[in-house]
């Protein structure tokens, strides 16, 4: 396990790269210039000239990345070229907020998509069955902007259960993990669904039927079990999806986070904060991919031993 777990934190380094290449890329390549939002007006060209030597902007891109790159080796991220402040302070103040949203959103929609996928197994073809896969292809389907505007129009303007915005208290978080949660909870029954039929045909399942077992047992005993390998897998991609699209929700909500840490940048073109904002999202995709392989491979000897 321990060598298992070498290998893929050593290839995690390759993917780092590649990312971070099209991340800077994609800032730089972008028209717009932060510089632009620090000339006073009637400032003469050599004075813009001037700024954007300082900040090193005149420099050529393969030169820039070497240098941010530099920097991130040593765990500096830079100074916000528009806010003037690290941006390691920046992120530090809005990360909790996004963790704590992405989090929520994550228990939500995996214990109770777990839940309806089984409930749906256990009732194949019937009328729960169909029920569930209904509200699963709704919500799977639904864009969570659009989401989330509905329930702040039904639970917070209408109804008065809830803030409209902010993140002064608790009701604030249960519209925004409603919005995000949705979503993946229609993932997560659905590959649970899959995952509980394909296995209850196993030889192994007959077996137990055979052996006079109650149903049910074979099913959230036995059967649960095998079927929870896949929703591990899809559960360590959506830590990082869930902190993505943590992005628009906060947006939405007009909540403090990444989401509209990183709105406020682009639209400032404030590079070292949107690079870091964009590289922290795709690390948590890289770490989530990376933890559900490990815990897959901790219940499957069969993954360890295929990658030896």
């Amino acid at each position: 396990m321990l060598s298992y777990t070498i290998r893929r934190l050593l290839l995690l380094i390759p993917v780092f790269l590649v990312v971070s290449i099209v991340i800077f890329l994609i800032i730089h390549l972008v028209p717009g210039d932060p510089i632009d939002n620090l000339v006073r007006v009637g400032s003469t060209p050599e004075q813009k000239a001037e700024i954007t030597a300082r900040y090193g902007l005149d420099r050529p891109l393969v030169e820039q990345y070497l240098i941010w790159l530099s920097q991130l080796a040593q765990g500096d991220l830079g100074t916000a070229i528009v806010m003037r402040r690290p941006v390691a302070d920046l992120i530090a103040q809005n990360l909790p907020y996004s963790l704590t949203l992405g989090g929520l959103a994550l228990l939500f929609s995996t214990v109770l998509g777990i839940a309806a996928g089984v409930i749906a197994a256990m009732n194949k073809e019937g009328r729960i069955d169909r029920t569930v896969m209904t509200g699963v292809l709704f919500g799977s389907t639904m864009p969570s902007f659009w989401l989330g505007l509905i329930l702040i129009l039904v639970f917070a303007v209408q109804l008065r259960w809830f803030p409209v915005s902010g993140a002064r208290s608790w009701e604030s978080l249960v519209l925004p993990v409603l919005t995000i949660g949705l979503g993946g909870m229609a993932l997560v029954a659905r590959v649970t669904r899959i995952a509980m039929l394909e296995t209850a045909g196993k030889d192994f399942v007959l077996l137990l039927h055979a052996k006079g077992l109650p149903a049910r047992r074979i099913q959230l005993r036995h059967v649960l079990r095998h079927a929870l390998l896949p929703v591990v897998t899809i559960l360590g991609l959506r830590i990082g999806w869930v902190l993505g699209g943590a992005v628009t929700v906060e947006y939405v909500f007009a909540r403090p986070g990444l989401g509209m840490l990183l709105i406020k940048a682009l639209s400032q073109h404030d590079y070292p904060v949107v690079q870091a904002c964009l590289l922290m999202l795709a690390m948590a995709v890289m770490l989530g991919t990376l933890l559900g392989d490990l815990i897959q491979a901790a219940m499957d000897p069969r993954v360890r031993s295929a990658l030896t």
